[in-house]
């Protein structure tokens, strides 16, 4: 085990939104305490190898990994193993996603959740709710046997103070502005989605305090000339944040950057809406009751849809550099600092600079992670990695 307090040496590090060439950081108590361009004097170093010293990516909408989806299996154990499989890509905090479900699995999950965030699971910060309150007509893969209107029942899973960071996905002609504000008041991050809502009805939802757009164009009603949708609706609005996947099969890369652009890239979270074959070679699994099949990168259900994706925020990364050509730097800080500003933690989490958690990653000339540290202690990796581009 790596001591607490320590010099660590790299060959760069992204600080902030910079580069720093070498870079020396000090770690004590698995925070940060002073970064320098000059090798200290005196200070024993821990050399972190070649390559690049960036923030731990945070993905919040992951929904299974190594071969365990959470609706099945709501339990600390599962936990475990999903922060496990993407944990080697580089994710260092994740929102563990419930896929539309009954209230049951509702309860399951939140115990589970609050279990991990009272014993500081590594990893676990949160909880994602996508759904059931959401569309028909967009509903994508979630069943319509568990779709329903919020109650009061819901609404007690939603207030529980034991869950650490929530988010849930509405659609906003499901759950009425009231109710997001009451959502809020609780302390959930609602974001919107599944959802053939109007301009007008998603405005609303924004005023009542909605702050984010799940999977941004998937699930959501499109942009024309008379009538913007979801779609144009958040690309226009200035204040929101929006999730997108890029494995590309769920966004065109054209689609992927008009976002980008329109948005901000500070107000674009990179996300993977992740399924248990991440972190595994398994070819299909079981999803409500129906098989799932797995073709190279691509997820398909029974009914023709995509079904989650098996994409890390590795991949993702790889992929904005490579398809998109966005700069590394611009990559790097959606999979890590954007996250972090949308949860309301970038105090704490999603860049290195003094008083941040020391959660790291040293990626090779690939791109491809090479160590992660938690907390500023080393964390072990199993190599599985993919392409998506």
């Amino acid at each position: 085990m790596m001591v607490e307090n320590y010099w660590l040496a790299c060959e760069a590090a992204l600080i902030g939104r910079d580069w720093v060439r070498p870079a020396f950081l000090h770690i004590c108590d698995g925070r940060i305490e002073q970064v320098s361009s000059q090798r200290p004097k005196g200070q024993p170093l821990v050399e972190a190898g070649a390559g690049l010293l960036v923030p731990g990516f945070i993905d919040v909408q992951v929904n299974g990994g190594g071969g365990v989806l959470l609706n099945d299996n709501p339990s600390l154990q599962g936990l475990r193993k999903i922060f496990a499989a993407h944990s080697q890509f580089g994710t260092t905090a994740m929102l563990p996603t419930l896929i539309t479900d009954s209230l049951e699995s509702m309860r399951s999950t939140a115990d589970a959740i609050a279990e991990a965030v009272a014993t500081g699971e590594p990893g676990i910060i949160g909880v994602h709710f996508e759904g059931p309150h959401m569309s028909v007509a967009k509903r994508g893969v979630h069943s319509p046997q568990y779709l329903r209107s919020i109650s009061q029942a819901e609404m007690a899973v939603f207030a529980r103070q034991d869950l650490g960071l929530k988010v849930i996905t509405v659609a906003p002609e499901v759950v009425s502005p009231h109710q997001i504000s009451e959502l809020v008041a609780m302390g959930v991050r609602v974001c919107l989605g599944h959802s053939n809502a109007n301009a007008r009805q998603v405005q609303a939802a924004l005023r009542a305090g909605a702050s984010g757009f799940t999977h941004l164009y998937n699930g959501m009603s499109a942009l024309t000339s008379r009538e913007p949708g979801m779609v144009g609706t958040a690309l226009a609005d200035e204040d929101s944040w929006c999730g997108l996947i890029l494995d590309g099969h769920h966004l065109h890369p054209l689609s992927a950057k008009l976002a980008i652009r329109a948005k901000g890239m500070d107000k674009i979270m990179l996300v993977t809406d992740a399924m248990p074959p991440v972190g595994t070679n398994d070819a299909e699994f079981s999803f409500y009751g129906e098989k799932v099949i797995r073709s190279g990168s691509k997820l398909m259900a029974p009914s023709g849809s995509l079904a989650g994706s098996v994409l890390d925020m590795a991949g993702a990364v790889r992929y904005a550099v490579k398809c998109l050509d966005l700069p590394l730097e611009d990559a790097l800080l959606m999979a890590s600092q954007c996250p972090a500003a949308f949860l309301g933690i970038q105090d704490s989490y999603g860049s290195l600079q003094v008083g941040r958690r020391a959660d790291m990653l040293l990626l090779d000339k690939q791109l491809q992670v090479q160590h992660v540290w938690l907390a500023g202690q080393p964390w072990s990796l199993e190599k599985n990695n993919h392409e998506y581009c």
